[in-house]
């Protein structure tokens, strides 16, 4: 997924942003999957980005399933119609969840409006909000150092979490918030592109 920020007069749309955002999102469901060790190592390819070596997952089944996502996320995000997107990662055996990794959104104002749409635009520099998701990126590599071994077979799901009142297409189930018991949260950075802030949070279970 490669960033598609429009620019107009070096002005971000709501769409370039939401763009944005969901390649934040890919690249890091992918370095959590595995910093997490969701899956095995070998099923990982280099990529660069952000003036990172970032590891992307190569199996077709979850970069079918992460487009798929990503691509109505990043439709309800130009729309302004998301709280919230969470990667959960669950015990396969006992459907534990044993942590939640949420990608909080706040809108934003901008600094200008697109004539055509009448939407907000935002000109702040891609360099400057890429070394903002720089930061974050590095802080998810970090985390490993921190949070509990997950010593069990886990799968990930991705929930997200829309406005009231917003269409949902038929193939997307409702489903409970997620909840972990006896659980502890670490913030991480936060970017803005103007129009989207992201806080990153990490809600994992306390070992016994």
């Amino acid at each position: 997924m490669t960033s598609n920020a429009q620019a107009t007069k070096n002005s971000i749309t709501l769409k370039g942003s939401a763009a944005i955002v969901c390649e934040y999102l890919n690249y890091g469901i992918n370095s959590i999957l595995f910093q997490r060790g969701i899956y095995p190592p070998e099923t990982f390819v280099n990529t660069q980005q952000y003036g990172l070596t970032i590891l992307m997952s190569k199996d077709s089944k979850i970069e079918e399933f992460l487009r798929t996502v990503l691509q109505q996320t990043q439709e309800w995000l130009s729309k302004n119609l998301l709280d919230k997107i969470s990667m959960i990662i669950t015990n396969v055996h006992t459907k534990e969840i044993l942590e939640c990794w949420d990608f909080r959104v706040q809108n934003e104002a901008g600094d200008g409006t697109d004539k055509e749409s009448g939407n907000p635009t935002s000109s702040k520099e891609l360099k400057r909000i890429q070394q903002e998701i720089r930061d974050v990126m590095r802080q998810i590599s970090a985390t490993v150092s921190y949070l509990p071994l997950l010593d069990c077979i886990c799968t990930f799901d991705v929930l997200i979490h829309t406005v009231k009142d917003c269409d949902v297409p038929e193939e997307w189930g409702e489903t409970e918030a997620a909840f972990i018991q006896n659980s502890q949260a670490v913030q991480l950075r936060s970017f803005s592109t103007g129009l989207h802030k992201v806080d990153t949070v990490v809600n994992y279970k306390m070992t016994a």
